[in-house]
C-alpha cells in the first residue's frame, strides 16, 4: 500500500467523468488499498479515484461501520432530504451546506467483481452521494447552498463545542 497525493481545487481531472471498471485484477486491488491508506492518513470520510488522479468508478468510504469499497456504484433510490455541512479532501479547509438525500440504497461491486447492495442514511447517504458526484465530475462546491467563511466556521465549531460541553455537564 502507498499513500497517493490528493488533487485539490479546480484541477481539470476533478471535472471529468470516470469510466466503469471492467477488469477486476491486482491493479484494481492496489488502487483500492492505496485509496484506503490515503483516506486514513487524510482523516476523511470518503475518497473517489479521480481525487487521486484515476478516472475509474471507484470509491472508498469510512463512516463508522468500517471501510467500504464501492466499484461501479449506482444509487438505486433515495428518500427524504437533509441540509448539512460538508467538506472535501480536495478543498481543504472549505465547508458548505449541501442538500443530500436522507436515506438511499446503492448497488456496487467489490474488488473481485461481486455485486452488493447497501442501504444507509445520514452520514452514509451524504458520503455516498458526495463521492459518486466526484465520479461524474461534479464537486460539492457546485451544489453548496452556502459556503462558510473562516469566521462562520469558527463560530459554528465554538457553538457545537459549547453544546457538547453542556450535554456532558448534564450527563454528570
Amino acid at each position: 500500500m502507498a499513500y497517493r497525493n490528493i488533487l485539490t481545487k479546480e484541477q481539470e481531472i476533478l471535472r471529468k467523468k470516470s469510466r466503469r471498471v471492467e477488469v477486476f485484477d491486482d491493479k484494481l486491488a492496489t488502487l483500492i488499498d492505496d485509496m484506503y491508506q490515503t483516506l486514513e492518513q487524510a482523516e476523511g470520510a470518503g475518497l473517489a479515484a479521480p481525487q487521486v488522479g484515476v478516472l475509474r468508478r471507484v470509491v472508498v468510504i469510512n463512516v463508522g461501520d468500517g471501510p467500504m469499497e464501492l466499484v461501479n456504484p449506482e444509487i438505486l433510490w433515495t428518500e427524504g432530504e437533509d441540509d448539512g455541512l460538508e467538506g472535501c479532501l480536495s478543498f481543504p479547509g472549505q465547508w458548505g451546506f449541501v442538500v443530500r438525500p436522507h436515506k438511499l440504497r446503492v448497488r456496487f461491486q467489490d474488488r473481485t467483481g461481486a455485486v452488493h447492495e447497501e442501504e444507509g442514511e445520514d452520514l452514509f447517504a451524504r458520503c455516498v452521494c458526495h463521492e459518486l458526484d466526484h465520479l461524474d465530475g461534479v464537486l460539492y462546491v457546485d451544489k453548496a447552498e452556502k459556503m462558510l467563511t473562516q469566521e462562520e466556521l469558527e463560530e459554528l465549531v465554538a457553538e457545537k463545542q459549547a453544546e457538547y460541553e453542556a450535554e456532558q455537564e448534564q450527563a454528570h
